[in-house]
């Protein structure tokens, strides 16, 4: 069969990340072939892109599908901990059907907001199966998503991870949580293995990944087991790095170092390593994760949900440390809309800056939600409207309000753009989101299978819903305590 061809004719262009033209676009088998001025051959298929601004589809670097199902189910004054204290009520009792189902919501509401590719650490509980991981790596392939599906996996509960927790809880509660376990950590990289060696989907669009879920939530040994994991088989490996003040705080406790000293010397630092948020890191981190090649995703919505603080990007950029963009979960996020997740990462960063000089540009943070994330998750030539890249992109209605008048474009897509003027989504050269509907998901199938599974599941996990909410106070009293005991030398 000859190539699929498609000419995109007469869009106002973001070229290279760099600068705008009046151009069309030749795609070739899901590739940009050529960038030319003018309307090109009358015999190809075309789209009419006059009235459009063209841009490179959003890359989300950090997610959970998961969390779509568990949208609303955060308390509004959560911290991270207790959030993590009450996850068994939120994602409790899931079938590989509901895997499914939460990732193709999270696909959905992603291709809606111009988000192309994401990486999805995804959860189950007590651990991962191979059906479960399957599914969700087969959503995102029927939505005609880009994907790491990365299975989130730990061996210690937060009542093992937290030196000092279990002491602090009542007689009763302790006993109770304190009984919890997790699969081994063999068993659970067994099932892992089993999951990659018998992928179901092909690699080039949705491939796996390894997502040890916090570091103090895994043993020394697992976690040098995921490195050695990740190494052979060549995967992007993610972790929650430094995401709050009392995950240093404990590192202290139980390493004696910061997190990414201890993961340095565990061996698991590389290019293949990113670290999501690393809102509490230190000029020696900073130094440490640029030297071995890893990076970090900011998380701006969640970091504000949770309270956890702003992650200092200008200094982690400085420093030479790859830097993506993400916008975690849908239920700690409240949000999967990548617009938003990149505007407050370049807003954010004058919060901590000492100038205007060290603000983070549009420029840059576009380039961080686009090709920066990409790289974060090993895919080559994602990102970018260039010759040779992916035609992965976005159709924005050069006529909505936020572009009139029409001056500064890039910047006006940063700070005001939130998916209102996107009209059309292209991944791999084929249309996903046209004429206001996601072309490959039955969406209103999906909002009644969603409403049911959520009044399921919030009723099989009633009964873990009551203790875990008394738990996660607790754990929210003992943080602070922790906290306060123990200052840092970051600000």
């Amino acid at each position: 069969m000859p190539p699929a061809q498609t000419l995109i004719r007469g869009g106002l262009v973001l070229v290279e990340n760099d600068h705008f033209e009046q151009a069309s676009l030749l795609v070739r088998d899901s590739v940009i072939v050529d960038i030319f001025q003018g309307d090109g051959p009358d015999d190809l298929p075309v789209m009419d892109a006059s009235g459009r601004i063209v841009i490179p589809g959003l890359v989300n670097g950090h997610t959970h599908s998961h969390g779509a199902l568990g949208r609303g189910g955060v308390a509004q004054d959560a911290t991270l901990e207790q959030f993590l204290a009450g996850a068994p009520a939120l994602n409790g009792q899931r079938t590989a059907a509901d895997m499914r189902l939460s990732a193709q919501i999270s696909a959905a509401e992603m291709i809606r907001k111009g988000c192309t590719a994401c990486f999805d650490l995804t959860g189950e509980l007590p651990g991962p199966t191979v059906t479960g991981l399957h599914a969700v790596a087969e959503a995102y392939h029927g939505a005609g998503m880009r994907a790491v599906v990365a299975p989130m996996i730990a061996d210690r509960t937060i009542y093992q991870a937290l030196p000092g927790l279990l002491a602090a809880l009542p007689d009763d509660m302790r006993q109770v949580l304190g009984a919890i376990r997790l699969p081994e950590w063999e068993q659970t990289l067994a099932i892992c293995e089993e999951a990659f060696a018998s992928w179901p989907v092909p690699v080039d669009r949705v491939r796996p990944g390894l997502g040890p879920a916090i570091p103090l939530h895994c043993s020394d040994p697992f976690l040098r087991a995921c490195a050695a994991l990740a190494e052979r088989l060549d995967m992007p490996l993610q972790t929650h790095l430094a995401e709050t003040r009392m995950q240093q705080v404990a590192a202290q406790d139980r390493y004696g170092m910061t997190l990414t000293a201890h993961l340095g010397a565990l061996g698991l630092l590389s290019p293949r390593f990113s670290g999501a948020h690393g809102v509490w890191l230190d000029d020696a981190e900073a130094a440490l994760l640029a030297k071995t090649g890893a990076g970090i995703v900011h998380n701006p919505l969640s970091n504000l949900r949770l309270g956890s603080g702003i992650a200092p990007i200008r200094a982690l950029a400085d420093a030479g440390v790859r830097v993506g963009v993400g916008t975690d979960a849908a239920n700690t996020s409240d949000s999967q809309n990548m617009f938003e997740a990149l505007r407050l990462a370049a807003n954010l960063s004058r919060v901590r800056a000492n100038s205007a000089q060290s603000w983070v540009a549009a420029q840059e943070a576009f380039c961080m939600a686009t090709e920066g994330s990409a790289r974060l998750m090993g895919f080559d030539r994602i990102g970018r409207i260039a010759p040779g890249w992916a035609a992965d992109l976005l159709f924005l209605d050069r006529t909505y309000c936020h572009y009139v008048p029409l001056r500064d474009v890039l910047s006006q897509i940063v700070f005001s753009e939130n998916a209102a003027a996107l009209r059309e989504v292209m991944i791999a050269g084929d249309l996903v989101f046209a004429g206001g509907k996601v072309l490959t998901l039955d969406e209103a199938a999906l909002q009644q299978a969603a409403q049911d599974a959520a009044q399921r599941l919030d009723a099989a996990n009633l009964e873990t819903r009551l203790l875990t909410d008394a738990a996660g106070l607790l754990v929210r009293s003992f943080c602070h305590a922790r906290c306060a005991a123990h200052p840092l030398p970051i600000h």
